[in-house]
């Protein structure tokens, strides 16, 4: 059967999927590097002198943060490049692979670490309770800063969420490194190093995996997370519309969804096909969220078929 086929993709120009990407602040991100650089050298040094491996831990955290931070930002500013020839659906992936990298890494780090823990619990090592309580407040205060610099923002970004948890994880684990350096210092149980270590990697592993999971997805091009029932049986109460079928969905970052189906119909006059096009696009677009549509109109006989090439 020879096909009718209505191709429509939306350039969306007033649509700002990464408006909030564009409202980061050099001064914002620049601030947020600068104090996860220095809480990084700060637990360094911290950690090798009192022996803490919690210290260490959240040092690691925080050189990943420092990491990432800066990799969010070169994705925003490669995201917002102009699609071109060669890359036709644009650079928003740029901000997607940025997830991946820090998600990845997190997952990587937090394994190292569990192992790191289940050494010490085999082999206890005293620790400088003062020096780890004193080093742990100061990571504890810049993390929280950092996080709230960025917490706005990262609703609105899984890239910018990535970096954001690397930063809350980090203010989780500086409590827990604070309330080890206590119990450490009062009742010397060096065990609670190694403990504290444990409770944060699997913090992390288990907040990481969402944002690894998702990224995976869109870049293996699975389909998007759609009640696809309820949208065929809108589409198909549309007067003249027979059926939907071969419907394809896949997402070019975490907010832009695409679509392409084929649609039998009644009969295949222009002008019904015209406003048959139009009322799809709407529900697609403002009950599902869709906003690049491609659409291949059938006809439901070779009659009907036969009409509108005679037209």
């Amino acid at each position: 059967m020879t096909n009718n086929e209505h191709n429509h993709e939306h350039s969306h120009e007033g649509h700002h999927h990464h408006s909030i990407d564009e409202n980061i602040s050099l001064k914002k991100i620049t601030g947020v590097t600068i104090l996860n650089a220095t809480i990084t050298i700060t637990e360094i040094i911290g950690g090798i002198l009192s022996g803490s491996l919690s210290l260490l831990s959240d040092a690691l955290h925080n050189l990943s943060d420092t990491v990432a931070i800066i990799l969010s930002y070169v994705a925003l500013v490669i995201s917002r490049k102009e699609k071109n020839e060669k890359k036709s659906y644009g650079y928003k992936r740029a901000g997607v692979l940025a997830a991946f990298i820090n998600s990845t890494a997190l997952i990587v780090i937090s394994f190292y670490l569990l192992y790191e823990a289940y050494k010490r619990f085999i082999n206890p090592e005293t620790i400088n309770g003062n020096l780890m309580i004193i080093v742990a407040v100061i990571g504890l205060v810049s993390n929280f800063i950092s996080v709230l610099l960025l917490e706005k923002d990262s609703k609105n970004s899984m890239n910018l969420k990535a970096s954001y948890l690397h930063l809350l994880g980090d203010t989780v684990s500086s409590v827990g490194v604070v309330i080890g350096g206590i119990v450490i210092k009062f009742w010397n149980i060096y065990w609670i190093d190694p403990l504290v270590t444990v409770l944060i990697s699997i913090y992390i592993l288990k907040e990481s995996y969402g944002i690894f999971k998702q990224t995976i997805d869109i870049l293996m091009q699975s389909t998007a997370d759609l009640d696809y029932e309820d949208l065929k049986k809108d589409v198909e109460n549309i007067d003249g519309v027979i059926n939907i079928h071969h419907i394809h969905t896949w997402m070019s970052d975490e907010k832009t969804i695409y679509f392409e189906g084929h649609v039998i119909l009644e009969d295949m006059l222009i002008s019904n096909a015209k406003k048959i096009h139009s009322e799809i696009e709407e529900i697609l677009e403002n009950e599902f969220g869709i906003s690049h549509i491609t659409i291949q109109f059938e006809a439901e006989n070779e009659e009907c078929e036969t009409e509108l090439f005679k037209i």
